[in-house]
């Protein structure tokens, strides 16, 4: 299976105050893409099998011998391991070609079926690194699920944004006629707003074409709103599943930067200026200091803070998967370990999480109660 992301900029003219993930560039360049590559499109290509629609279970099940859980991609048929695994910044960059093959085989036999890539990461040598792994460790290609984004393809005009010459040019009619040809089962969304996939769910209902089935948000401790307020609506009356990014805020919430910006951190880098910022900020050591207090929760359920925080992201049911970007094996094995926290991320640890955050978003049900 293999999932193509494809980025846009129709709305560009559009104000914006995300902060998504961007390439190791300057930093006039990162401030530049936060602006510019909000909108983004999924298609998913199967060389397994197809589940009917029919025959769809949106249960979750275990792996038997890796214990990871694995869950539909929205209502769609696409069964997808609930950890995933990123290379921004990690692949071609930050780690070398033997760590990254560390990580995908720690990855792999823990029962990860999901990695995410796009072309701009390192220049396409993340792409290259993940496709050279996958070849030599001769993997069933069937049972992979491949995530790349596409904007930044190269610097000629027909080497970059979606030009029908590039991928597409109007996403919705390409990923129908991507699908209808036979290479594509699904396609979805990420960092679209909610108005902006409902448009693209009515022109697939008008013109009789496919919808989306997803949408890829970041979402952790200190980025809420949009998983839990808009994207559960969508889910409801579309059929829109979640597949996050992010979930330790770019290292943030693992409290490696409490007492300033390790030498080999993230901010640590010139081309993460912006990190560092967010992170000496006000609202950073307000950030700090609420990690701190839940630290002590994760002390009582015996697992470190990264693993609490990657289990409460997945306490979310409206959660797919939820995408992991490591640079060492240690790591990502401490994150994976955050499966085993998940049983006991209960209604009451959740609320006394709620109570140190103070950021819990409300949806219109809430305030109708």
């Amino acid at each position: 299976m293999q999932v193509s992301i494809a980025c846009t900029d129709h709305n560009l003219k559009r104000g914006n105050g995300d902060h998504g993930k961007q390439s190791a560039t300057s930093p006039n360049v990162v401030n530049q893409a936060r602006a510019k590559f909000r909108t983004v499109a999924i298609i998913a290509r199967s060389f397994g099998s197809f589940t009917p629609r029919h025959h769809i279970s949106l249960k979750e099940s275990t792996g038997k011998h890796t214990g990871m859980k694995y869950r539909n991609l929205g209502k769609s048929g696409l069964r997808v391991s609930c950890l995933g695994l990123g290379t921004w910044v990690t692949f071609g960059g930050q780690i070398t070609d033997e760590v990254a093959e560390q990580l995908m085989t720690i990855a792999y036999e823990g029962g990860v079926n999901l990695f995410d890539t796009a072309e701009v990461y390192a220049g396409g040598k993340a792409e290259v690194i993940l496709g050279n792994i996958i070849k030599k460790k001769c993997w069933r290609r069937s049972s992979l699920v491949i995530t790349t984004k596409l904007y930044w393809g190269g610097k000629a005009e027909t080497e970059r944004g979606l030009s029908r010459k590039h991928i597409i040019e109007e996403i919705v009619r390409a990923m129908t006629y991507v699908i209808n040809q036979g290479m594509t089962m699904y396609w979805g969304t990420s960092r679209w707003t909610a108005m902006e996939i409902m448009e693209a769910y009515s022109v697939a209902r008008q013109f009789n074409l496919i919808p989306p089935v997803c949408e890829q948000a970041e979402y952790h401790l200190f980025q809420r709103e949009k998983v839990e307020v808009q994207l559960p609506e969508l889910y409801h009356k579309i059929g829109v599943g979640a597949m996050t990014w992010s979930p330790l805020a770019c290292g943030i919430i693992t409290g490696k930067y409490e007492n300033g910006i390790p030498e080999s951190s993230r901010a640590s880098m010139k081309s993460y200026q912006w990190l560092k910022d967010k992170i000496v900020s006000e609202d950073g050591r307000k950030q700090q200091a609420k990690l701190k207090e839940l630290g002590h929760i994760a002390e009582k359920l015996g697992c470190t803070l990264p693993q609490l925080a990657v289990a409460w992201c997945l306490r979310n049911e409206g959660v797919s998967s939820v995408l992991l970007g490591t640079s060492n094996p240690e790591q990502l094995t401490e994150n994976l370990g955050a499966i085993q926290v998940l049983p006991k991320m209960t209604s009451h640890i959740v609320s006394d999480i709620d109570h140190i955050l103070g950021n819990r978003p409300y949806s219109k049900k809430d305030y109708r109660s």
